[in-house]
């Protein structure tokens, strides 16, 4: 059974909807193009979606539900304190994200993998070095495996969005209602600390400064 903080917003959704939860995983390259929504493959992407100029031509998106930098995670044995310690090193990202980017840009040929989520279990496993991805992805990583931290975070002023189809504003608009509620009852915060923990879930929240 796929698990996590996203997986949690679409169960609430569905059930504001009166609807089941059917998750689809699919590469993240057709989801960031808009292809996945506009074959009907789903009716909304929330998947650690960045919401960027571009993506926005391509699909409709909900306001921030999270602010997601940039981060470097390794294992706490290698000493590693900066990019510049792994540029030789095998670094791990999930294909077509903004992760990817950042670290061809800084230098580094990276290892792709098709999910975040195989990429963080090739870091666990060892067969990468190291891992560039946003905070919410690799923390969960670092959470689940004391032997891993966090090295270092890059503000790129990322925030994550929901996903639908362009011109589907009535499923974006339900997204955008239920947050707001989580927002004012509590229920967002518990969300935010119980998957990504006390040393990350501050930068993470929108709870303040939640607009735009």
């Amino acid at each position: 059974k796929t698990v996590g903080f996203d997986i949690d917003l679409a169960d609430k959704l569905a059930e504001r909807l009166g609807l089941e939860t059917e998750v689809l995983t699919t590469p993240f390259e057709g989801i960031q193009s808009g292809t996945s929504l506009d074959t009907g493959k789903c009716d909304i992407a929330i998947s650690g979606i960045s919401i960027t100029d571009d993506r926005k031509t391509k699909m409709e998106f909900t306001d921030p539900y999270l602010n997601d930098n940039l981060g470097l995670a390794a294992a706490k044995s290698d000493g590693f304190k900066s990019l510049d310690d792994v540029k030789d090193k095998k670094v791990g990202v999930q294909a077509a994200t903004t992760g990817e980017t950042y670290a061809k840009d800084k230098g580094i040929s990276p290892v792709q993998y098709e999910t975040g989520g195989m990429m963080t279990q090739a870091l666990m496993a060892g067969k990468v070095d190291a891992a560039v991805g946003n905070i919410s992805v690799i923390s969960a990583a670092t959470k689940a495996d004391d032997k891993l931290e966090l090295v270092e975070t890059y503000d790129t002023g990322e925030q994550l969005g929901a996903a639908a189809k362009k011109g589907n504003t009535k499923l974006t608009e339900e997204f955008n209602s239920m947050l707001k509620e989580m927002l004012e009852n509590g229920e967002y915060d518990e969300l935010v600390q119980q998957w990504f923990g006390d040393e990350v879930a501050e930068s993470l929240s929108v709870a303040e400064g939640s607009e735009g």
